[in-house]
């Protein structure tokens, strides 16, 4: 009777350590936030906002704490709601060297919109940032 409760507690334990392992293993090879390049990220930016896509959103922005998923489900969900579609993105002053992205498309009634959004970059990971671009 004690083999068999042994060997219960055995496994439950051995399962237990490969759960964390496993976990521990996905953690870590989570890429990092954002894109590898400028032009990346320009170009996931705007395939993330046309799509209406959160995760593909979320992975790209400097958002403070762990409420980028949060933002970006909501952004979509307005995005959806009005109807934006022909999503473009631009990258100024300069391509290669870029502080602010600008985010145009047509809304569901046929209006335009643009609106400029700051880049930002860190150990050689490129996001944007909701926040008005600094001058």
């Amino acid at each position: 009777m004690h083999i068999r409760r042994d060997v219960k507690v055995g496994l439950s334990i051995a399962a237990a350590v490969l759960w964390i392992g496993a976990v521990t293993l996905l953690i870590v090879h989570q890429p990092d936030p954002g894109a590898a390049s400028p032009v990346e990220l320009r170009d996931r930016l705007a395939t993330a906002l046309a799509a209406h896509d959160s995760d593909a959103l979320a992975g790209l922005l400097d958002y403070p704490g762990s409420g980028a998923d949060d933002f970006a489900k909501d952004y979509v969900a307005v995005l959806a709601g009005n109807g934006v579609h022909n999503v473009t993105v631009g990258l100024t002053p300069d391509e290669r060297e870029p502080t602010r992205a600008t985010v145009e498309g047509v809304l569901a009634d046929g209006r335009p919109f643009s609106y400029p959004l700051t880049v930002t970059t860190d150990e050689g990971r490129w996001t944007v940032a909701f926040t008005p671009p600094l001058p």
